[in-house]
């Protein structure tokens, strides 16, 4: 299934991403450091949510309190909640 997330705190702007048989797949960031998302999305690609979390969430980004890889990490967190109602 197809999910969509509105970031916040990032210089990206948005983050699409499938979320099938608990692998997140096709991950997409609209805005942010290019080359690095897209590397990014690379490397996790295929990961279970939980995997992106542990490696991805609470990673900063300058002074901010948060960074695009955090955002992914609550992304598809979300998205596997969602899925499991």
């Amino acid at each position: 299934m197809k999910y969509e997330y509105n970031t916040f705190g990032t210089c990206s702007r948005k983050i699409t991403f499938d979320l099938e048989d608990d692998k997140v797949k096709n991950i997409n960031f609209e805005g942010g450091c290019n080359g690095n998302l897209k590397a990014i999305s690379k490397l996790v690609d295929g990961w279970s949510p939980e995997k992106i979390e542990q490696y991805l969430k609470g990673n900063t980004c300058g002074g901010r309190p948060t960074s695009c890889a955090d955002q992914l990490a609550r992304a598809v967190m979300e998205a596997k909640a969602t899925a499991n109602k």
